[in-house]
């Protein structure tokens, strides 16, 4: 302290143990407090935290402190063992580091807090010390104002009044002065035993709960409020209060009152703290006094140095900060110190938990001991802690949210306390309030981001399975560790677990295997997330059953895979989990859950934006399953207009090759059949319907069933088709043109094969002949389901043993590939080339060649139907 004399001294070591961080506070805030050095004693705490913080977790060695007084302030020296860590010096160039580490912090706040401070070596040990001045404050006086002229004084009466009232434990009048009978009119005898909130008009405040009894039970009350008098008046009154107790230890109230014009009389002066003001005399932020500069730019950073500077400033061993909602309604956890952070975090809490301002989030309250009044606390419930004081957090008399301080000792704290905390609190609100804003308006972008593209990802399938598992794979790990994506069929049947997804793989089975062995949740359809407890409360018993097996074992200590595996799920569905409905069409199609880890939360903005979610999720899920019902149905129809088989033509191959196009095998496209009509002849068909859809579907099946209807009546190809064509045209609007080539088949026994062919507006047939040579089984004639008065013929055609006819719809011949098409020149090209080979070898050649043609998918309905005379095998002698 340089040439200072130093009048007193105190020094204590404390173990490398977290607990000594606390108790070091204790020491130095004791010690400062005996030696009336009460101005500098929060700034001293914060920076003696900090510096043993270093020593005894940092360092990890025990921590020597001492602190030497002098008059013109006080020096606290902490020293360590561990001299070869390198120390960051302001002159020396090196970073300090990021304010937000723990570790190098303390340095920091000592250049922004001390008078001067330092770092010094010694060959065994180094130590950092501080040096705190007091403010030039006369001895003796606590609080002066300055010389004001006489017509700047407060006006009071020829006579000052303070009315003295005394009120017992059952809030009556035991006492009444004789000022007290002049400034009200009623005598001490009218007075005596009556109720004093009998003569009170205590001001209601909106949002608050708090009356003259409740102010009355506190240690210290300071403040405004009315006194009727005699003669029916209310006067106004400044009042001081004072909770004492007798030799008996009764409580009582002694109230000091003076007229409100008089307040100066009594009203405490308001002193701000000598750290709010820097050495120039510059008033300092008031804010940054407190959290220390620079501060953190993110809300979480921010809100932990609070708690922080909290707990150091009032010696606590614990403290919090809740956030409340927009609706003022509830509280969330957003920081905590001296608490297990992961258990609270998030979690919420009524802001008025109960009756009286002890239940209020919103007024200061003070409890010396949570044993005597279980519950008052619900955060710090099973955490030892005995005494706490909290404060709310309030902007533009809004309540923002509220700081707490805990001690594990009952009694710790007063209502002076309180007051230094709601001081601390005060700077804090507004920049706690602008953060949180900022975070909630980045949250809310990130949102509006996630939630576009939810859409995009969920609009761009319709396949069920994987709209479930895109449902899952965008709130793992984004929104929830795990989900869980129930389904209902139909109203009578239940939820059905359909997927299941974690952020670790290995855990994915394991959850699984647990939520199918419970019942599933109910599909309620109130639209909100709600708590659902079964899978953390089945998880808890697999998990004591296993341990308890592998304890009566004597099992040995590496745990089989089974039992890691039960512990690992345990584990990870011990945090809440919580189930929002999937409502679809007024209908509730499933349920999606998500869940956190052991004691853990979820935020409100997190539950928010997961139900936006499953609102998109469920139309997109019931979405895909109307297709896959439509396109369930689609193929089913398809199947029925095609036949189920084809029929062993004696010395005949026949072959068909069918291709629909596009997702979905839209009905209605094109067809083929071939079939008996009597002994020894055979029909055969292929044909397009113009359009998809339920229409061309009607007439794809009027088609066919007629063919084999009318064939088998005996009608000839041209009457076939002639009365066809009547049939379409009498379905009116619903009637679509047909392109068909019909005809009717007779193997003959020389081995040849006798055709008759009707070519009603579809592709010619081609006939390949054993030379090679390809040429037009048939002739162009109309096409069905335009004119009523068809005039059409058949055409008889004989295939003779090797050759192939081939019968085939658009979809082949108009293959493209840009500007050219196949065409009927480049299918003959192709059949010529299938010379000696089999129906089912042809058709296959011509399939290969059609797809070659063009690299993109065919976009139309492609049907192949080959038919060979096979050549006579020589017999062998």
């Amino acid at each position: 302290m340089g040439s200072a004399v130093i009048t007193a001294r105190a020094a204590a070591t404390f173990e490398p143990v977290g607990r000594s961080v606390a108790t070091a506070r204790a020491f130095v805030r004791d010690t400062l407090q005996g030696w009336g050095y009460n101005d500098v004693v929060d700034d001293a705490v914060v920076l003696t935290s900090e510096l043993v913080t270093n020593a005894v977790i940092h360092a990890g060695t025990a921590a020597d402190v001492l602190c030497l007084r002098s008059a013109e302030g006080v020096r606290v020296e902490v020293a360590d063992h561990y001299p070869e860590r390198e120390v960051p010096l302001q002159s020396s160039g090196i970073d300090f580091g990021s304010p937000d580490r723990e570790n190098g912090r303390g340095l920091l706040l000592c250049a922004a807090l001390a008078s001067r401070w330092g770092v010094e070596y010694s060959p065994t040990r180094k130590h950092v010390w501080f040096q705190l001045d007091l403010p030039d404050r006369p001895v003796g006086i606590r609080s002066a104002g300055p010389v004001l002229p006489t017509s700047l004084l407060p006006v009071t009466d020829q006579r000052v009044r303070v009315a003295v009232v005394q009120i017992d434990s059952t809030g009556a009048i035991s006492a009444w002065n004789e000022d007290a009978a002049h400034m009200f009119g009623h005598t001490a005898e009218q007075v005596a035993g009556k109720q004093f909130t009998d003569f009170v008009a205590w001001p209601h405040t909106p949002g608050t709960s708090t009356g003259i009894a409740d102010a009355l039970q506190l240690s210290r009350w300071e403040g405004s409020y009315g006194i009727r008098g005699a003669d029916g008046r209310t006067i106004a009154v400044y009042a001081s209060h004072l909770r004492v107790r007798d030799n008996d230890g009764d409580p009582s109230t002694v109230c000091l009152l003076v007229r409100d014009d008089e307040r100066a009389v009594l009203q405490s002066p308001v002193r701000a703290p000598v750290s709010d003001v820097s050495s120039d005399n510059r008033t300092a932020d008031p804010f940054e006094v407190f959290i220390g500069s620079p501060a953190p730019d993110d809300l979480d950073g921010l809100l932990q140095r609070t708690v922080e500077r909290a707990r150091d400033m009032l010696d606590a061993d614990a403290a919090f900060l809740l956030l409340a909602t927009d609706d003022e309604t509830e509280l969330e956890v957003r920081a905590t110190t001296g608490l297990p952070s992961a258990r609270q975090r998030f979690a919420r809490v009524p802001v008025e938990a109960g009756t009286g301002r002890y239940g209020s989030a919103r007024m200061p309250a003070v409890h010396e001991d949570l044993t005597a009044v279980p519950g008052a606390v619900p955060l710090l419930t099973d955490t030892g802690m005995r005494s706490v004081v909290t404060v709310p957090l309030k902007v533009e008399g809004r309540l923002t949210g509220s700081l707490g301080v805990a001690a594990e000792n009952a009694g710790r704290y007063s209502n002076e306390e309180a007051l230094r905390l709601q001081f601390a609190a005060d700077r804090i609100a507004l920049a706690v309030e602008s953060a949180r804003l900022g975070e909630l308006e980045r949250l809310r972008r990130g949102s509006l981001s996630f939630l576009v593209e939810a859409s995009d990802l969920l609009a761009g399938t319709l396949d069920r399975d994987q709209t479930l598992a895109l449902m899952a794979q965008m709130t793992v790990p984004t929104l929830a560790t795990w989900c869980a994506v129930y389904t209902i069929a139909d109203q009578s049947s239940d939820p059905y677990l359909s997927y299941v997804l974690h952020e670790d793989e290995d855990l994915i089975d394991g959850l699984k295997a647990l939520l199918s062995k419970i019942s599933p949740p109910d599909p309620v359809p109130t639209p909100g997330a709600r708590v659902w407890s079964a899978p953390a409360e089945a998880g808890h018993r697999a998990a004591v059953s296993t341990s308890t097996r592998a304890l009566a074992a004597d099992a040995p200590l590496s745990m089989s895979t089974a039992t890691r595996t039960t512990l690992a799920t345990a584990q990870a569905v011990g945090g809440e989990t919580v189930v929002l409905p999937l409502v679809a069409r007024n209908r509730v199609i499933g349920m999606l859950t998500l869940g956190k880890p052991s004691d853990d939360h979820f935020r409100q903005e997190i539950l928010e934006l997961a139900e936006d979610l499953s609102r998109r999720a469920a139309l997109a899920l019931d979405n895909a399953r109307l297709y896959s019902e439509r396109m369930a149905i689609s193929q089913s129809l398809q199947r029925s207009l095609l036949p189920p088989g084809l029929p062993d033509v004696p010395n005949v191959e026949i072959e068909v090759i069918y291709r629909a196009a596009g997702e979905g095998n839209e009905v209605g496209g094109d067809f083929y059949d071939v079939f008996p009509i009597s002994d020894g002849a055979y029909g055969f068909a292929i044909g397009d319907v113009c359009g998809t859809g339920p229409e061309a579907a009607a007439v794809t099946g009027l088609a066919r069933h007629a063919l084999r209807l009318l064939a088998r009546e005996g009608f000839g190809g041209p009457a076939v088709l002639e009365r066809l064509n009547a049939a379409i045209l009498d379905e009116g609007a619903r009637s679509r043109f047909l392109t068909l080539l019909y005809g009717e088949l007779w193997p003959r026994e020389d081995g040849s094969a006798l055709l008759k062919v009707v070519c009603a507006g579809h592709p010619l047939p081609l006939r390949l002949r054993q030379d090679g040579s390809v040429v037009p089984a048939a002739e162009p004639q109309p096409l069905l389901g335009v004119i009523d008065d068809l005039e059409l013929y058949a055409e008889e055609v004989v295939l003779d043993p090797g050759d192939v006819l081939l019968c085939v719809t658009d979809g082949i011949t108009e293959r493209r590939e840009g500007s050219r098409m196949l065409g009927d020149d480049g299918l003959a090209e192709v059949l010529s080339t299938c010379t000696g080979l089999t129906a089912g070898a042809v058709a296959a050649r011509i399939l290969r060649a059609v797809e070659r043609f063009a690299a993109e998918p065919a976009s139309d309905d492609m049907a192949i139907l080959a038919m060979r005379i096979p050549e006579p095998q020589p017999q062998q002698s």
